[in-house]
């Protein structure tokens, strides 16, 4: 069964006549099509994806299975047209994604009753394909790759933005299309900050420098933290370094389908307070990612929702001690019928450099 034939069994079993998808992210998700422009109206037994001339052709090699009409005018005119001609009296939009000037067009083009929904592409996203795995996991190897290629670059006297653009320019160089958000190279003192985006400070003896960053393949992303040390580090550095190790590994040790969000978290939390440092883990430990950097599920105190087979989360505990420097390890991880498996495979022992 086709993605958009499962939609349109949800549509059928949620007794909704037709879904009108106006989000960029779901846009992409329901057809494939990845240009600026177009919305996709999708009924139980048919779909259109209706756009301007500049997207008709690209439309009609992407949207699989739809058929693509061109709007000459305003775009929900045409819309209404459609649903007219197929006599849907009832609309579902997207409430999270449309903005009050856009819902007053809708109720003035559109003859349809419209019904808001919340959360019925998203939900669906959580679970991954097989070909949506597969351009996850090429992203992680570029984000593997990209580590290796970093610890031959970091060298005192260099800034944290240099860092950075080094790790941008040299996933692209092997097929991303972007970084999956602004690159985070904290070191120092800064490295106490959970999102220090790089900055100039000059990476000095003795820093710790946490590296979180990601890229998008085929638009999907990857998530990766690493904390290494540009010579040696204090002892308390290492104790921290040490500890948020060790809960990283137990959760990729314990994390199942079926465990909720909130049990996945409780066993970075409780490892981290154990040694002393719990008020210094004061985010999630983790959320899901595919077409955005965050999406569901979530592993936090508030995610009581079990975790199923075709979820991506990341596993990301971290210590952060002001005035002193912090710690984050971050994997990507897929959850599996009996366990998970470990999307991104760079080392995570402590490395010196």
């Amino acid at each position: 069964m086709s993605k958009l034939e499962k939609i349109q069994t949800e549509l059928q079993a949620k007794h909704i006549e037709a879904v009108l998808v106006t989000s960029e992210y779901n846009r992409r998700y329901v057809s494939g099509f990845t240009g600026t422009s177009g919305v996709a109206l999708i009924l139980p037994n048919k779909a259109y994806f209706v756009t301007d001339f500049r997207y008709t052709e690209q439309a009609a090699k992407q949207a699989q299975g739809y058929e693509v009409v061109r709007h000459v005018g305003p775009i929900y005119e045409t819309v209404n047209q459609l649903l007219e001609k197929d006599g849907v009296s009832r609309l579902a939009f997207e409430e999270a994604y449309v903005t009050v000037a856009e819902f007053h067009q809708l109720e003035k083009q559109i003859q349809a009753k419209l019904e808001p929904i919340a959360g019925f592409f998203e939900e669906m996203r959580h679970f991954k394909s097989e070909e949506e795995l597969q351009a996850i996991r090429k992203a992680c190897e570029i984000a593997d790759a990209a580590f290796a290629h970093i610890l031959t670059f970091i060298k005192p006297g260099i800034t944290e933005l240099e860092v950075s653009n080094e790790l941008e320019f040299f996933m692209r160089r092997q097929g991303a299309t972007s970084s999956s958000f602004d690159t985070i190279v904290a070191s120092g003192l800064r490295s106490a900050l959970p999102h220090g985006v790089a900055s100039e400070k000059v990476l000095e003896k003795g820093d710790f420098i946490t590296m979180d960053y990601g890229c998008y393949y085929d638009g999907y992303c990857s998530d990766m933290t690493r904390t290494v040390a540009l010579g040696e580090p204090s002892e308390k550095l290492k104790e921290i370094y040490q500890v948020t190790l060790e809960a990283q590994l137990k959760v990729i040790k314990e994390l199942k389908p079926g465990m909720t969000g909130i049990q996945a978290d409780k066993i970075a939390r409780d490892h981290i307070a154990a040694h002393g440092y719990g008020e210094a883990f004061g985010h999630s430990l983790g959320h899901g990612i595919g077409l955005e950097i965050h999406e569901g599920p979530n592993l936090s105190v508030k995610s009581p929702a079990a975790l199923r087979p075709g979820n991506v989360v990341t596993d990301e505990p971290g210590i952060y001690l002001p005035g002193i420097g912090g710690v984050r390890i971050e994997d990507d991880l897929l959850i599996t019928e009996s366990g998970n498996e470990v999307l991104t495979k760079a080392p995570k022992e402590l490395i010196i450099l």
